[in-house]
Protein backbone atom coordinates (compact mmCIF):
# COMPACT_ATOMS: atom_id res chain seq x y z
CA UNK A 1 0.00 0.00 0.00
CA UNK A 2 2.75 2.47 0.90
CA UNK A 3 4.70 1.66 -2.27
CA UNK A 4 1.61 2.29 -4.40
CA UNK A 5 0.87 5.50 -2.48
CA UNK A 6 4.38 6.79 -3.22
CA UNK A 7 4.51 5.76 -6.88
CA UNK A 8 0.95 5.88 -8.17
CA UNK A 9 -1.13 7.78 -5.66
CA UNK A 10 -4.88 7.55 -5.39
CA UNK A 11 -5.45 5.98 -8.81
CA UNK A 12 -3.05 3.06 -8.22
CA UNK A 13 -4.38 2.40 -4.71
CA UNK A 14 -7.96 2.23 -6.00
CA UNK A 15 -6.97 -0.13 -8.82
CA UNK A 16 -5.22 -2.37 -6.32
CA UNK A 17 -8.24 -2.31 -3.98
CA UNK A 18 -10.62 -3.13 -6.84
CA UNK A 19 -8.48 -6.16 -7.63
CA UNK A 20 -8.33 -7.32 -4.02
CA UNK A 21 -12.10 -6.89 -3.65
CA UNK A 22 -12.76 -8.45 -7.07
CA UNK A 23 -15.18 -5.61 -7.72
CA UNK A 24 -15.33 -1.82 -7.66
CA UNK A 25 -13.45 0.74 -5.54
CA UNK A 26 -13.86 4.49 -5.52
CA UNK A 27 -13.87 7.74 -3.59
CA UNK A 28 -17.20 9.54 -3.36
CA UNK A 29 -18.25 12.86 -1.92
CA UNK A 30 -20.78 13.13 0.91
CA UNK A 31 -23.46 13.88 -1.71
CA UNK A 32 -22.69 10.63 -3.53
CA UNK A 33 -20.68 12.15 -6.40
CA UNK A 34 -18.01 9.70 -7.60
CA UNK A 35 -14.66 11.55 -7.47
CA UNK A 36 -12.31 8.67 -8.39
CA UNK A 37 -13.10 5.07 -9.31
CA UNK A 38 -11.56 1.83 -10.52
CA UNK A 39 -13.06 -1.58 -11.36
CA UNK A 40 -11.35 -4.93 -11.73
CA UNK A 41 -13.30 -5.69 -14.93
CA UNK A 42 -16.29 -4.14 -16.62
CA UNK A 43 -18.40 -7.14 -15.59
CA UNK A 44 -17.39 -6.79 -11.96
CA UNK A 45 -19.54 -3.69 -11.49
CA UNK A 46 -23.08 -4.02 -10.19
CA UNK A 47 -25.69 -2.55 -12.56
CA UNK A 48 -26.26 0.61 -10.46
CA UNK A 49 -23.02 0.99 -8.55
CA UNK A 50 -23.23 4.80 -8.67
CA UNK A 51 -26.70 4.81 -7.18
CA UNK A 52 -25.73 2.26 -4.53
CA UNK A 53 -22.68 4.16 -3.29
CA UNK A 54 -24.54 7.50 -3.48
CA UNK A 55 -27.31 6.18 -1.25
CA UNK A 56 -24.81 4.58 1.12
CA UNK A 57 -22.64 7.72 1.33
CA UNK A 58 -25.70 9.81 2.12
CA UNK A 59 -26.69 7.40 4.92
CA UNK A 60 -23.12 7.44 6.28
CA UNK A 61 -23.12 11.25 6.40
CA UNK A 62 -26.56 11.46 8.00
CA UNK A 63 -25.71 8.98 10.77
CA UNK A 64 -22.27 10.40 11.48
CA UNK A 65 -20.76 6.93 11.81
CA UNK A 66 -17.22 5.70 11.23
CA UNK A 67 -18.11 2.91 8.81
CA UNK A 68 -21.12 1.63 6.91
CA UNK A 69 -22.10 -1.45 4.91
CA UNK A 70 -25.03 -2.28 2.64
CA UNK A 71 -25.94 -5.79 1.48
CA UNK A 72 -27.84 -6.03 -1.82
CA UNK A 73 -28.01 -9.84 -1.87
CA UNK A 74 -25.33 -10.36 -4.53
CA UNK A 75 -22.94 -7.58 -3.49
CA UNK A 76 -21.85 -5.80 -0.36
CA UNK A 77 -20.86 -2.13 -0.28
CA UNK A 78 -18.35 -1.09 2.40
CA UNK A 79 -17.81 2.59 3.16
CA UNK A 80 -15.19 4.32 5.32
CA UNK A 81 -14.77 8.11 5.76
CA UNK A 82 -11.30 9.31 4.79
CA UNK A 83 -11.06 11.55 7.85
CA UNK A 84 -12.16 11.12 11.47
CA UNK A 85 -11.55 7.36 11.45
CA UNK A 86 -11.26 5.67 14.87
CA UNK A 87 -8.01 5.90 16.73
CA UNK A 88 -6.45 2.46 17.14
CA UNK A 89 -7.93 0.92 14.00
CA UNK A 90 -10.56 -1.73 13.59
CA UNK A 91 -10.77 -5.37 14.74
CA UNK A 92 -8.47 -7.79 13.00
CA UNK A 93 -11.08 -10.01 11.34
CA UNK A 94 -14.50 -9.83 9.74
CA UNK A 95 -16.56 -6.67 9.36
CA UNK A 96 -15.81 -3.77 11.70
CA UNK A 97 -17.29 -4.30 15.11
CA UNK A 98 -20.95 -3.24 15.37
CA UNK A 99 -21.64 -3.20 11.62
CA UNK A 100 -24.78 -5.00 10.57
CA UNK A 101 -25.62 -5.88 6.96
CA UNK A 102 -27.96 -2.87 6.78
CA UNK A 103 -26.46 -0.30 9.12
CA UNK A 104 -23.53 1.39 10.81
CA UNK A 105 -22.09 1.85 14.27
CA UNK A 106 -21.41 5.02 16.28
CA UNK A 107 -17.78 4.49 17.31
CA UNK A 108 -17.07 8.18 16.80
CA UNK A 109 -18.38 11.05 14.85
CA UNK A 110 -16.75 11.50 11.43
CA UNK A 111 -16.53 14.63 9.33
CA UNK A 112 -19.81 14.81 7.38
CA UNK A 113 -18.07 16.74 4.58
CA UNK A 114 -15.22 14.24 4.22
CA UNK A 115 -14.89 12.09 1.09
CA UNK A 116 -15.65 8.41 1.55
CA UNK A 117 -13.84 5.26 0.46
CA UNK A 118 -16.44 2.93 -1.06
CA UNK A 119 -15.82 -0.66 -2.16
CA UNK A 120 -18.42 -2.92 -3.80
CA UNK A 121 -17.49 -6.60 -3.57
CA UNK A 122 -19.37 -9.85 -4.38
CA UNK A 123 -20.85 -11.76 -1.45
CA UNK A 124 -19.61 -13.32 0.68
CA UNK A 125 -17.14 -10.66 1.76
CA UNK A 126 -13.59 -12.05 1.67
CA UNK A 127 -12.03 -12.59 5.09
CA UNK A 128 -9.83 -9.68 6.11
CA UNK A 129 -11.15 -7.30 3.43
CA UNK A 130 -12.72 -4.92 5.96
CA UNK A 131 -9.46 -4.81 7.95
CA UNK A 132 -7.54 -4.16 4.73
CA UNK A 133 -9.86 -1.26 3.90
CA UNK A 134 -9.46 0.18 7.39
CA UNK A 135 -5.68 0.01 6.99
CA UNK A 136 -5.73 1.71 3.59
CA UNK A 137 -7.74 4.67 4.87
CA UNK A 138 -4.66 6.51 6.17
CA UNK A 139 -2.39 6.26 3.07
CA UNK A 140 -5.39 6.92 0.81
CA UNK A 141 -6.32 10.00 2.86
CA UNK A 142 -2.77 11.30 2.66
CA UNK A 143 -2.61 10.69 -1.10
CA UNK A 144 -5.91 12.46 -1.65
CA UNK A 145 -4.83 15.43 0.47
CA UNK A 146 -1.48 15.64 -1.29
CA UNK A 147 -3.12 15.53 -4.72
CA UNK A 148 -5.66 18.15 -3.66
CA UNK A 149 -2.86 20.45 -2.46
CA UNK A 150 -0.96 19.87 -5.69
CA UNK A 151 -4.02 20.85 -7.74
CA UNK A 152 -4.42 23.98 -5.63
CA UNK A 153 -0.73 24.81 -6.07
CA UNK A 154 -1.08 24.45 -9.83
CA UNK A 155 -4.12 26.71 -9.82
CA UNK A 156 -2.18 29.31 -7.82
CA UNK A 157 0.77 29.01 -10.22
CA UNK A 158 -1.59 29.36 -13.18
CA UNK A 159 -3.26 32.39 -11.61
CA UNK A 160 0.12 34.04 -11.00
CA UNK A 161 1.27 33.19 -14.52
CA UNK A 162 -1.91 34.66 -16.02
CA UNK A 163 -1.52 37.73 -13.79
CA UNK A 164 2.01 38.32 -15.02
CA UNK A 165 0.86 37.73 -18.59
CA UNK A 166 -1.89 40.32 -18.09
CA UNK A 167 0.63 42.85 -16.78
CA UNK A 168 2.86 42.26 -19.80
CA UNK A 169 -0.14 42.68 -22.12
CA UNK A 170 -0.99 46.00 -20.46
CA UNK A 171 2.62 47.16 -20.84
CA UNK A 172 2.68 46.12 -24.50
CA UNK A 173 -0.48 48.13 -25.18
CA UNK A 174 0.81 51.22 -23.35
CA UNK A 175 -1.49 51.02 -20.31
CA UNK A 176 1.31 51.73 -17.85
CA UNK A 177 -0.66 52.92 -14.82
CA UNK A 178 -3.03 49.94 -14.87
CA UNK A 179 -0.08 47.56 -15.32
CA UNK A 180 1.64 49.01 -12.26
CA UNK A 181 -1.55 48.69 -10.20
CA UNK A 182 -2.02 45.04 -11.15
CA UNK A 183 1.67 44.31 -10.62
CA UNK A 184 1.50 45.78 -7.11
CA UNK A 185 0.18 42.48 -5.75
CA UNK A 186 3.06 40.50 -7.26
CA UNK A 187 6.82 40.63 -6.88
CA UNK A 188 9.21 42.06 -7.84
CA UNK A 189 8.08 45.58 -8.59
CA UNK A 190 8.23 46.71 -12.20
CA UNK A 191 11.60 48.40 -12.88
CA UNK A 192 12.00 51.57 -14.91
CA UNK A 193 13.94 51.90 -17.21
CA UNK A 194 14.24 48.33 -18.42
CA UNK A 195 15.86 45.97 -20.83
CA UNK A 196 13.56 43.35 -22.33
CA UNK A 197 15.08 39.91 -22.75
CA UNK A 198 13.63 36.98 -24.72
CA UNK A 199 14.97 33.53 -23.85
CA UNK A 200 14.25 30.69 -26.28
CA UNK A 201 14.31 27.36 -24.45
CA UNK A 202 14.46 23.84 -25.82
CA UNK A 203 11.56 21.45 -25.26
CA UNK A 204 9.56 21.95 -22.07
CA UNK A 205 12.35 23.51 -20.00
CA UNK A 206 10.76 26.93 -19.42
CA UNK A 207 10.18 26.34 -15.70
CA UNK A 208 13.77 25.24 -15.13
CA UNK A 209 15.16 28.14 -17.17
CA UNK A 210 12.92 30.53 -15.19
CA UNK A 211 14.52 29.23 -11.98
CA UNK A 212 17.97 29.84 -13.50
CA UNK A 213 16.91 33.41 -14.36
CA UNK A 214 15.71 34.06 -10.81
CA UNK A 215 18.96 32.69 -9.41
CA UNK A 216 21.06 34.70 -11.88
CA UNK A 217 19.63 38.11 -11.01
CA UNK A 218 18.46 37.60 -7.45
CA UNK A 219 14.79 37.79 -8.40
CA UNK A 220 14.95 41.40 -9.68
CA UNK A 221 13.50 40.67 -13.13
CA UNK A 222 9.84 40.40 -14.06
CA UNK A 223 9.58 36.95 -15.68
CA UNK A 224 6.65 35.99 -17.93
CA UNK A 225 6.00 32.80 -19.90
CA UNK A 226 5.30 34.01 -23.43
CA UNK A 227 1.62 33.39 -24.31
CA UNK A 228 2.43 33.18 -28.03
CA UNK A 229 5.61 31.11 -28.30
CA UNK A 230 5.60 28.02 -26.07
CA UNK A 231 9.41 27.93 -25.86
CA UNK A 232 9.94 31.60 -24.95
CA UNK A 233 10.43 33.35 -21.63
CA UNK A 234 10.18 37.15 -21.50
CA UNK A 235 12.23 39.00 -18.88
CA UNK A 236 11.65 42.67 -18.06
CA UNK A 237 14.95 43.45 -16.38
CA UNK A 238 16.28 46.59 -14.67
CA UNK A 239 18.48 48.48 -17.10
CA UNK A 240 22.12 48.98 -16.16
CA UNK A 241 21.53 52.68 -15.48
CA UNK A 242 18.38 52.09 -13.44
CA UNK A 243 20.16 52.61 -10.15
CA UNK A 244 19.47 49.04 -9.07
CA UNK A 245 21.96 47.23 -6.95
CA UNK A 246 23.55 44.31 -8.77
CA UNK A 247 23.23 40.87 -7.18
CA UNK A 248 27.01 40.68 -6.75
CA UNK A 249 29.77 43.20 -7.50
CA UNK A 250 31.29 42.45 -10.88
CA UNK A 251 28.64 39.85 -11.71
CA UNK A 252 27.89 39.20 -15.38
CA UNK A 253 24.60 40.57 -16.75
CA UNK A 254 21.63 38.27 -16.24
CA UNK A 255 21.12 37.56 -19.95
CA UNK A 256 24.74 36.51 -20.46
CA UNK A 257 24.65 34.36 -17.33
CA UNK A 258 21.53 32.54 -18.50
CA UNK A 259 23.03 31.89 -21.95
CA UNK A 260 26.17 30.50 -20.29
CA UNK A 261 24.37 28.30 -17.75
CA UNK A 262 21.69 26.82 -20.03
CA UNK A 263 23.57 25.12 -22.82
CA UNK A 264 20.77 24.94 -25.39
CA UNK A 265 18.95 28.25 -24.91
CA UNK A 266 19.20 31.37 -27.10
CA UNK A 267 18.96 34.89 -25.67
CA UNK A 268 18.11 38.24 -27.28
CA UNK A 269 18.19 41.55 -25.36
CA UNK A 270 16.89 45.02 -26.13
CA UNK A 271 18.43 48.42 -25.58
CA UNK A 272 17.53 50.22 -22.34
CA UNK A 273 14.02 51.64 -22.81
CA UNK A 274 11.50 53.35 -20.52
CA UNK A 275 8.97 50.98 -18.97
CA UNK A 276 6.27 52.67 -21.07
CA UNK A 277 8.14 51.48 -24.20
CA UNK A 278 8.12 47.79 -23.25
CA UNK A 279 6.54 46.93 -26.62
CA UNK A 280 9.51 48.52 -28.42
CA UNK A 281 11.90 46.67 -26.12
CA UNK A 282 10.18 43.38 -26.90
CA UNK A 283 10.50 43.92 -30.66
CA UNK A 284 14.17 44.74 -30.25
CA UNK A 285 14.79 41.66 -28.11
CA UNK A 286 12.97 39.47 -30.64
CA UNK A 287 15.13 40.83 -33.46
CA UNK A 288 18.25 40.24 -31.35
CA UNK A 289 17.07 36.67 -30.79
CA UNK A 290 17.08 36.05 -34.56
CA UNK A 291 20.72 37.17 -34.65
CA UNK A 292 21.69 35.14 -31.56
CA UNK A 293 20.57 31.87 -33.20
CA UNK A 294 23.47 32.21 -35.63
CA UNK A 295 26.12 33.08 -33.02
CA UNK A 296 28.27 30.55 -31.12
CA UNK A 297 27.57 32.36 -27.83
CA UNK A 298 23.79 32.08 -28.45
CA UNK A 299 23.42 35.62 -27.11
CA UNK A 300 22.96 38.99 -28.81
CA UNK A 301 21.98 42.52 -27.86
CA UNK A 302 20.02 44.78 -30.16
CA UNK A 303 22.19 47.27 -32.03
CA UNK A 304 21.51 51.00 -31.84
CA UNK A 305 18.75 51.84 -34.32
CA UNK A 306 16.14 54.60 -33.94
CA UNK A 307 12.48 53.72 -34.04
CA UNK A 308 10.71 55.28 -37.05
CA UNK A 309 8.15 56.77 -34.67
CA UNK A 310 10.92 59.02 -33.30
CA UNK A 311 11.76 60.64 -36.65
CA UNK A 312 8.35 61.43 -38.15
CA UNK A 313 8.05 64.83 -36.44
CA UNK A 314 4.87 66.75 -35.57
CA UNK A 315 3.52 66.23 -39.10
CA UNK A 316 3.81 62.50 -38.55
CA UNK A 317 1.87 62.78 -35.32
CA UNK A 318 -0.89 64.71 -37.07
CA UNK A 319 -1.00 62.10 -39.83
CA UNK A 320 -1.18 59.27 -37.29
CA UNK A 321 -3.95 61.00 -35.34
CA UNK A 322 -5.95 61.58 -38.52
CA UNK A 323 -5.53 57.99 -39.68
CA UNK A 324 -6.49 56.48 -36.32
CA UNK A 325 -9.27 58.91 -35.45
CA UNK A 326 -12.14 56.67 -36.73
CA UNK A 327 -10.82 53.87 -34.58
CA UNK A 328 -10.21 56.03 -31.50
CA UNK A 329 -13.70 57.51 -31.63
CA UNK A 330 -15.52 54.27 -32.49
CA UNK A 331 -18.58 53.57 -30.33
CA UNK A 332 -19.90 50.00 -30.58
CA UNK A 333 -23.55 49.57 -31.51
CA UNK A 334 -24.05 46.78 -28.96
CA UNK A 335 -22.67 46.38 -25.45
CA UNK A 336 -21.05 43.06 -26.35
CA UNK A 337 -19.21 44.47 -29.38
CA UNK A 338 -15.54 45.52 -29.00
CA UNK A 339 -14.88 49.16 -28.19
CA UNK A 340 -12.06 51.38 -29.42
CA UNK A 341 -9.53 50.27 -26.77
CA UNK A 342 -10.19 46.60 -27.49
CA UNK A 343 -9.83 47.18 -31.23
CA UNK A 344 -6.58 49.10 -30.71
CA UNK A 345 -5.21 46.21 -28.62
CA UNK A 346 -6.32 43.76 -31.33
CA UNK A 347 -4.60 45.74 -34.09
CA UNK A 348 -1.40 46.06 -32.08
CA UNK A 349 -1.33 42.35 -31.22
CA UNK A 350 -2.11 41.22 -34.76
CA UNK A 351 0.57 43.44 -36.32
CA UNK A 352 3.09 42.05 -33.82
CA UNK A 353 2.10 38.37 -33.81
CA UNK A 354 0.06 37.81 -36.98
CA UNK A 355 -2.20 34.74 -36.58
CA UNK A 356 -0.61 34.02 -33.18
CA UNK A 357 -2.56 37.01 -31.85
CA UNK A 358 -5.31 34.53 -30.95
CA UNK A 359 -2.99 33.12 -28.27
CA UNK A 360 -1.94 36.57 -27.12
CA UNK A 361 -5.47 37.95 -26.88
CA UNK A 362 -7.09 34.66 -25.81
CA UNK A 363 -9.76 34.91 -28.53
CA UNK A 364 -11.03 32.56 -31.25
CA UNK A 365 -9.63 33.00 -34.75
CA UNK A 366 -13.11 33.92 -36.04
CA UNK A 367 -13.31 36.67 -33.41
CA UNK A 368 -9.90 37.97 -34.51
CA UNK A 369 -10.94 37.93 -38.18
CA UNK A 370 -14.17 39.80 -37.41
CA UNK A 371 -12.33 42.47 -35.44
CA UNK A 372 -9.77 42.93 -38.21
CA UNK A 373 -12.54 43.36 -40.78
CA UNK A 374 -14.09 46.05 -38.59
CA UNK A 375 -10.73 47.78 -38.11
CA UNK A 376 -10.13 47.79 -41.87
CA UNK A 377 -13.60 49.22 -42.53
CA UNK A 378 -13.23 51.96 -39.91
CA UNK A 379 -9.79 53.05 -41.16
CA UNK A 380 -10.38 52.49 -44.87
CA UNK A 381 -7.41 50.10 -45.02
CA UNK A 382 -6.91 46.82 -46.81
CA UNK A 383 -5.13 44.86 -44.09
CA UNK A 384 -4.23 42.11 -46.56
CA UNK A 385 -1.68 44.51 -48.12
CA UNK A 386 1.73 45.01 -46.58
CA UNK A 387 1.63 48.72 -47.46
CA UNK A 388 -1.48 49.34 -45.36
CA UNK A 389 -0.19 47.10 -42.57
CA UNK A 390 3.00 49.17 -42.47
CA UNK A 391 1.04 52.43 -42.37
CA UNK A 392 -1.13 51.20 -39.48
CA UNK A 393 1.87 49.85 -37.59
CA UNK A 394 3.69 53.17 -37.88
CA UNK A 395 0.61 55.14 -36.83
CA UNK A 396 0.13 52.99 -33.71
CA UNK A 397 3.80 53.33 -32.78
CA UNK A 398 3.72 57.10 -33.27
CA UNK A 399 0.65 57.32 -31.05
CA UNK A 400 2.43 55.28 -28.33
CA UNK A 401 5.53 57.54 -28.45
CA UNK A 402 5.64 60.63 -26.22
CA UNK A 403 5.38 63.79 -28.34
CA UNK A 404 8.56 65.51 -27.01
CA UNK A 405 10.59 62.48 -28.14
CA UNK A 406 9.76 63.08 -31.80
CA UNK A 407 12.30 64.82 -34.03
CA UNK A 408 11.41 68.53 -34.51
CA UNK A 409 9.81 69.52 -37.79
CA UNK A 410 12.20 70.27 -40.64
CA UNK A 411 10.73 71.59 -43.91
CA UNK A 412 10.98 69.02 -46.66
CA UNK A 413 12.17 69.99 -50.13
CA UNK A 414 10.21 67.14 -51.73
CA UNK A 415 6.52 67.82 -52.38
CA UNK A 416 4.18 65.21 -50.96
CA UNK A 417 2.45 62.72 -53.22
CA UNK A 418 -1.33 62.37 -53.00
CA UNK A 419 -0.87 58.88 -51.64
CA UNK A 420 1.55 56.01 -52.08
CA UNK A 421 1.01 53.45 -54.79
CA UNK A 422 -0.03 50.21 -53.16
CA UNK A 423 -1.60 51.95 -50.16
CA UNK A 424 -5.20 52.93 -49.58
CA UNK A 425 -6.17 56.60 -49.77
CA UNK A 426 -6.73 56.58 -45.99
CA UNK A 427 -2.99 56.09 -45.53
CA UNK A 428 -2.16 58.52 -48.32
CA UNK A 429 -0.43 61.21 -46.26
CA UNK A 430 2.26 58.70 -45.40
CA UNK A 431 4.38 59.62 -48.46
CA UNK A 432 4.77 63.18 -47.22
CA UNK A 433 6.05 61.83 -43.91
CA UNK A 434 8.46 59.43 -45.59
CA UNK A 435 10.00 62.32 -47.55
CA UNK A 436 11.23 64.06 -44.38
CA UNK A 437 15.07 64.26 -44.20
CA UNK A 438 15.13 62.57 -40.79
CA UNK A 439 13.08 59.67 -42.14
CA UNK A 440 15.37 59.38 -45.17
CA UNK A 441 18.39 59.19 -42.90
CA UNK A 442 16.64 56.50 -40.87
CA UNK A 443 15.80 54.57 -44.06
CA UNK A 444 19.40 54.74 -45.29
CA UNK A 445 20.59 53.37 -41.97
CA UNK A 446 18.12 50.49 -42.13
CA UNK A 447 18.99 49.47 -45.68
CA UNK A 448 22.74 50.13 -45.67
CA UNK A 449 23.66 46.46 -44.89
CA UNK A 450 21.85 45.14 -48.01
CA UNK A 451 22.47 47.82 -50.61
CA UNK A 452 23.85 46.25 -53.77
CA UNK A 453 22.33 42.86 -52.94
CA UNK A 454 18.74 43.79 -52.29
CA UNK A 455 16.95 41.60 -54.87
CA UNK A 456 15.72 39.03 -52.34
CA UNK A 457 14.50 41.62 -49.86
CA UNK A 458 12.74 43.71 -52.52
CA UNK A 459 11.04 40.65 -53.98
CA UNK A 460 9.93 39.48 -50.54
CA UNK A 461 8.40 42.87 -49.74
CA UNK A 462 6.77 43.10 -53.16
CA UNK A 463 5.18 39.68 -52.50
CA UNK A 464 3.57 40.92 -49.26
CA UNK A 465 6.14 39.09 -47.11
CA UNK A 466 4.90 35.66 -48.29
CA UNK A 467 7.49 32.95 -48.78
CA UNK A 468 5.91 30.98 -51.66
CA UNK A 469 5.39 33.92 -54.04
CA UNK A 470 8.86 35.21 -53.13
CA UNK A 471 10.43 31.91 -54.17
CA UNK A 472 8.48 31.99 -57.45
CA UNK A 473 9.51 35.59 -58.09
CA UNK A 474 13.17 34.72 -57.54
CA UNK A 475 12.93 31.51 -59.57
CA UNK A 476 14.19 29.35 -56.70
CA UNK A 477 12.72 26.78 -54.32
CA UNK A 478 10.88 27.71 -51.14
CA UNK A 479 13.69 26.26 -48.94
CA UNK A 480 16.17 28.28 -50.99
CA UNK A 481 14.19 31.47 -50.43
CA UNK A 482 13.96 30.69 -46.72
CA UNK A 483 17.75 30.26 -46.50
CA UNK A 484 18.30 33.60 -48.23
CA UNK A 485 15.96 35.36 -45.82
CA UNK A 486 17.64 33.65 -42.85
CA UNK A 487 20.96 35.06 -44.06
CA UNK A 488 19.36 38.49 -44.39
CA UNK A 489 18.18 38.24 -40.77
CA UNK A 490 21.82 37.95 -39.70
CA UNK A 491 22.93 40.80 -41.97
CA UNK A 492 20.09 43.14 -40.93
CA UNK A 493 20.06 41.93 -37.32
CA UNK A 494 16.27 41.73 -37.55
CA UNK A 495 13.69 38.95 -37.52
CA UNK A 496 12.00 38.58 -40.92
CA UNK A 497 10.20 35.24 -41.05
CA UNK A 498 8.81 35.03 -37.51
CA UNK A 499 6.63 37.75 -35.99
CA UNK A 500 7.31 40.32 -34.68
CA UNK A 501 8.91 40.86 -38.08
CA UNK A 502 10.88 43.84 -39.37
CA UNK A 503 8.94 43.79 -42.63
CA UNK A 504 6.95 46.94 -41.78
CA UNK A 505 10.09 48.96 -41.07
CA UNK A 506 11.76 47.62 -44.20
CA UNK A 507 8.75 48.44 -46.38
CA UNK A 508 8.71 51.98 -44.99
CA UNK A 509 12.47 52.31 -45.56
CA UNK A 510 12.25 51.14 -49.18
CA UNK A 511 9.29 53.44 -49.81
CA UNK A 512 11.20 56.41 -48.39
CA UNK A 513 14.22 55.54 -50.54
CA UNK A 514 12.07 55.19 -53.66
CA UNK A 515 10.46 58.57 -53.04
CA UNK A 516 13.89 60.17 -52.76
CA UNK A 517 15.01 58.69 -56.08
CA UNK A 518 14.76 60.99 -59.13
CA UNK A 519 11.44 60.60 -60.95
CA UNK A 520 11.34 60.43 -64.73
Amino acid sequence: MHRLARTGGTAELLRWLAGRAEGWAGIVGPDGTVLHAAARTAGAMVPDVAGLVAESASALAERGVQAYSVDTGEHTALLFPLSGFPQGGFPQSGLPQGISPQGGFPQGVGDPAAPVLAVVTPRPVAAGLATLLADVVLPLSLCLQAETLERKRRRVDLAESRGREAVLHLLMTGQLSIAQQVAGALRPRLPDPVRVCVVECSGDDRDEVARVCVDADGGRSWIVRCPVYARHLILVMPAEDAGEKAPEPGAAPTDETVAARVGDCVVGVSEPVPLADTATGYRQAFHALAVARELPARHARFGVSPDPALVVGPAGRRWADELLNPLLTHVPRRAQDPGSQELLATATSWLAFSSHATDHLKVHRNTLAARLRLIGELLGLDLHRLADQSALDLALRVRATPAPACTPEVPSSVPPFPYASGTSQAAGGLDAILCRPAVRDWADQQLAPVLGAEETLRTWLRCEGRLGPTAAGLGISVPGARKRLNRLETVLQRSLLRPPSARYDLWLAWRSRDLAAPRH
